[in-house]
């Protein structure tokens, strides 16, 4: 049984790709259908309490990909943040924004921003990379995910049992929950059943 209340949820959505290709679609197709499932998921989330969710956009590293499939997952990262902003939530999008590859759109939201009210703690990771995240503080010589709280759950769709460099100060403790179908097949059930699981995990953060 749990000893450690959940409060911080992270959020790797992968399968988009692969969904689209099994949907008869160009790759590139498959991000515009992870925009809804993230918005059932924050929902859901405020329901059950929890304080604060991270979603993974993408990464420095995945702007090596064909152009077409940056672009789009690009776009889809700015219009996840105007569905975002139309929920409620003190909203903060991380990365390199001094990169090319981090949408211009975006900037203001590099520091915590109150949207719609303000409420639920929300992040984005949007072309972050973890060496980038460890090599480069702020002024104050703290790094520049400071604001983000220690991870106690994190939830990846599409069965890979990887972490994909996901914020790597914040997962020190995390329990780590892979739900094999694709992120654009999320059900609200996805969720439940994490949380679920993660009520029976003992969590002592190494006491």
């Amino acid at each position: 049984m749990s000893k450690q209340k959940l409060e911080h949820i992270g959020i790797i959505p992968d399968g988009n790709r692969r969904w689209a290709v099994a949907n008869k679609m160009n790759k590139q197709d498959g991000y515009e259908y992870g925009l809804e499932p993230g918005r059932r998921l924050l929902r859901l989330a405020k329901e059950r309490g929890i304080k604060e969710v991270t979603y993974y956009g993408f990464t420095v590293d995945n702007c090596k990909r064909p152009k077409e499939q940056f672009l789009a997952f690009q776009k889809a990262c700015v219009q996840a943040v105007d569905i975002l902003t139309g929920e409620g939530a003190d909203l903060l999008v991380i990365g390199d924004s001094g990169s090319k590859c981090f949408p211009k759109e975006l900037l203001p939201y590099t520091t915590r921003t109150p949207v719609h009210g303000g409420g639920i703690r929300v992040n984005i990771l949007v072309n972050y990379g973890w060496k980038w995240d460890l090599s480069h503080m702020k002024k104050d010589g703290r790094p520049y995910s400071w604001d983000i709280s220690r991870i106690d759950l994190i939830i990846r769709w599409g069965g890979m049992r990887r972490l994909s460099g996901f914020l790597p100060i914040q997962s020190v403790y995390s329990d780590f929950y892979v739900e094999d179908h694709l992120w654009p097949d999320y059900t609200d059930d996805d969720l439940l059943k994490a949380l679920e699981w993660y009520s029976r995990q003992d969590v002592t953060l190494g006491g």
